[in-house]
């Protein structure tokens, strides 16, 4: 199948050379130089702007957005819905907000072009092991597009979750869910790291991977950090979010659903960026005013 690709970056780029192992012809477009080169070596066409890259490709046109979401994507998305035909369909693959979705879809059917919405989950290890994609878009739509998610899911891999918006929907609360279980592992292994039995993190950790019921792939990740550095001492303690907790915690304050666990994540990688911060600074103030309790300069 004949695809066009906007957005070469680690993921963007892995995912156009697993296209293109699978025997797909991909005509891939970036504004970094250097990442349409590398797309290039590995066989794809390489074009200079976007009105070249819809001029190359044969319609009914595929164009595949792999672009950080917000005003990237969304003005990625107007220039090509200007640029392309009646038929034609665009795949966001990014984290766009599925309200975003929604908004996208309706201005571009009235063009005739089509919307589907993939929320991709895999990383930077999506290349050899796949990506998980949901898949929100009209039914034809979507079945017209299978043989490119099957190339790039592992089997099973990829799903039609419902209409436009439902993929990046699922792949919110997915996010969602990961910063919660990110959480409780960081937290058991803190206490196991303070504990006063002399324990052997990395082990356990790969140990808790064989049959354990906390098992998974995070579990493996968190086993390879502590045995490149069982006291992570190459590291600072600052913890970024992308935006996905952020959507899930405020869509579940608007439908009045409690999401503590996942709530408690969220704030936790808001507090990994704060040093000294004024709320610690004021309590310690507050102590020492009704307890007469020390203070640190």
């Amino acid at each position: 199948m004949e695809v066009g690709f906007v957005g070469l970056g680690r993921m963007g780029g892995s995912m156009v050379t697993r296209l293109m192992r699978d025997g797909h012809r991909v005509v891939a477009y970036d504004r970094a130089p250097d990442a349409v080169a590398a797309a290039e070596r590995q066989g794809a066409r390489a074009v200079a702007a976007l009105a070249e890259l819809v001029r190359t490709l044969t319609p009914p046109r595929t164009i595949w957005v792999m672009l950080p979401a917000g005003p990237p994507t969304d003005g990625t998305v107007r220039d090509l819905g200007e640029l392309l035909e009646r038929g034609d369909t665009i795949v966001d693959g990014g984290n766009t907000r599925h309200t975003d979705d929604v908004r996208r879809a309706t201005a571009l059917s009235g063009l005739g072009i089509r919307y589907v919405d993939v929320g991709t989950s895999g990383g930077v290890w999506g290349l050899t092991e796949g990506y998980c994609l949901m898949v929100g878009g009209d039914h034809d739509a979507v079945v017209a597009l299978a043989p490119v998610f099957t190339s790039l899911a592992p089997p099973e891999g990829w799903a039609h979750v419902g209409p436009v918006g439902t993929g990046h929907y699922v792949k919110m609360v997915h996010n969602g869910i990961e910063y919660a279980m990110m959480q409780a592992y960081a937290e058991g292994f803190e206490l196991m790291s303070a504990s006063d039995h002399e324990l052997d993190l990395p082990r356990i950790a790969r140990l808790w991977t064989r049959g354990s019921v906390i098992r998974s792939w995070l579990l493996e990740l968190t086993a390879d950090a502590l045995d490149a550095d069982p006291k992570l001492s190459g590291l600072r303690a600052w913890v970024e979010d992308s935006g996905e907790g952020r959507w899930t915690v405020e869509d579940a304050v608007a439908r009045g659903v409690p999401l503590p666990a996942i709530s408690a994540a969220l704030f936790a990688r808001f507090r990994s960026r704060r040093d000294s911060s004024f709320a610690d600074r004021l309590l310690a103030a507050l102590r020492n005013a009704f307890g007469g309790h020390d203070v640190r300069g």
